[in-house]
Formats: C-alpha cells, structure tokens, sequence
C-alpha cells in the first residue's frame, strides 16, 4: 500500500528531470532524501522503478506502467487543492510553466519576479526552451507560445498581438543596401532560424499567402543566436517583434521590407484539457499581461510606425 504522497512527487519530479539530483534541485531537498523515498517506493511495490547511474534515471518497463497511473494520483490530487484554492481565493503553491527562450528573459522573467514580491506564497519553476513542450507528460501549468496549438486536447488564450519583422543593422545595410522587393532577399545574406531553421518565409498579400525562399547564409536553431548575429552585421533575420522591439528602438537593428507583412499569429498561454485554473495560474497571466502592455514591444506590436530613438 502507498501512503506516502511524497514518494509519488519525488518518483515524478525524478522522470521529469532525468536524474535524482535534478530531483533534489526541483523539490528542494537533499539528494539523500530522494533517494530514500525512491527506495522506499520500489520496496512497497515490490518493483525496480528505475535503472539508474550517477548521473542519469531511465524508466524500466514497469516504472513505465507506473508512471501513468501514479500521474493520475498526483492529477487528481492538484485538482483537490485546485479547487480548495478557488474556494478560498489563495494565491499560493508552486507555479510550473514554460516560453521560449528570448520571450522568457525579456518578458517573462522580469513578470516573474515582480509577481512573486506581490506574492511570497507562490513558488515559480520556470523552463526556457523554445521546442514545444508535452504539458500533460511534463506537469506543467502554463505555456506562452506563438502559433496555432498542434494539440487539441489543449486550451489556449490570447494574450498579446504579436507580428514578425525582418530586421538588420545599420551597419549590414550600408554595406549591402536595403532590399526594396521580396526578390531581393535571394541577393541578401539571411539568418535561417527554427527547430529547424525555416529557410522559407511566408508573407501576406491581401488575402493570399506567398512563400518565398532567402538565400539562408547562416543556419542555426536558436532564436537568441540568430538575432545576435543580425546586430553584429551577419545578415538579415526573421524575428517577433516581442524580441527586437528594443533593438529596433536603440537603433540597433532597422527594420527590412516594413510595407511586405510577414505571415504571424499572437502570442498565447496554453494550459492543459479541463483543467480549472488555480488562482495562482489565473492572477499570473492578468499579471504579465499588464506587464506586457507596459512595454515598448507591446506599443510596436500594436502601432509598427514608431520612430527609434
């Protein structure tokens, strides 16, 4: 019989992060106590869970087993609490969620921090990767994504109008020239970026969608990388505005081709099916949201014809 919620957490928190130390890191507790509640577990039930080395945890085939069912405990326990805080309106508990990597320092982070001062109670784990991630098999609450959702179990709200630009430095466009036709990026050196890189960038006429191939002189699979390298004069790159908006105010990078609208979609928070949101998860997104709309890349996203500084 398992009576112990802490072993289950743990046993998760371990498949989660790969290793009992990441376990330890996430819960907060000494690699020693993991371990422990790991043994106690594969004791109680009788099983080995998990092939385990120094450094990394891989399920066995009964751990696989286990782990959906012992989801659904813990589901079904955070619903429990869910609704015990929707009834007394706290604000508290641990906070799990996801953006991609530029939007999440930017913007994310500084939220975080502002809404955590506002909110002792509440503990945030914050993942930054820009690959989409499975919410349901990683426990997480909260995703801010761009684009459509790939996954219809899933329930998205808008949270901000977003548009993506094409932008270079100054100093790249006085070398080449600013190009003055979507033609004219086959002659331009362009920064490729994606999981993988799209090489292939798609722009609105009207109602009609135009891909049109660049001449992709770099590749690369992060977004950071492609826009450090558009400032330091590498090329012409494809970007959020929610990433360059600040860029584009200092002068840093210029904006290319600005009458030829890129294809876009807004940003938006993604949660898991039937899910009612704990207060926690609610009050963060009114939070960024008026985060957000204090920005400059907010005023950019909504009214492109700001002049830089």
């Amino acid at each position: 019989m398992i009576d112990d919620l802490h072993e289950l957490r743990t046993f998760e928190r371990i498949v989660h992060g790969g290793s009992l130390s990441a376990a330890a890191r996430d819960l907060g507790v000494s690699l020693a106590v993991v371990s422990k509640r790991l043994t106690s577990l594969e004791r109680r039930l009788k099983v080995r869970l998990l092939h385990r080395s120094t450094r990394r945890a891989s399920l066995t085939d009964e751990g696989q087993l286990f782990r959906v069912h012992c989801q659904n405990v813990l589901d079904a326990v955070d619903a429990a609490e869910a609704a015990l805080e929707q009834r007394q309106d706290v604000v508290a508990g641990v906070l799990r969620l996801t953006a991609p990597n530029g939007f999440g320092r930017r913007h994310v982070v500084p939220a975080v921090r502002s809404f955590q001062k506002a909110h002792p109670g509440v503990r945030v784990h914050l993942s930054l990767r820009d690959e989409v991630v499975d919410l349901v098999g990683e426990g997480i609450e909260l995703a801010l994504r761009y684009g459509a959702l790939d996954d219809s179990r899933l329930v998205a709200r808008q949270l901000a109008p977003n548009r993506r630009v094409l932008c270079a430095s100054p100093e790249y466009l006085q070398r080449r020239g600013m190009p003055r036709r979507i033609a004219d990026l086959q002659g331009h050196d362009c920064i490729a970026s994606g999981s993988p890189p799209v090489s292939h960038w798609r722009f609105l006429e009207g109602s009609r969608t135009i891909t049109a191939p660049v001449n992709a002189t770099t590749l690369c699979d992060d977004g950071e990388v492609a826009q450090l390298m558009a400032v330091q004069g590498a090329g012409i790159a494809r970007k959020s505005i929610w990433d360059v908006a600040e860029d584009l105010q200092a002068g840093r990078l210029v904006e290319v081709l600005p009458d030829h609208a890129l294809a876009t979609s807004p940003l938006s928070a993604v949660h898991g099916p039937g899910k009612q949101l704990a207060p926690r998860v609610r009050v963060f997104l009114d939070h960024l949201q008026c985060h957000l709309q204090s920005t400059i890349a907010w005023r950019y996203a909504t009214d492109p014809n700001i002049p830089p500084d």
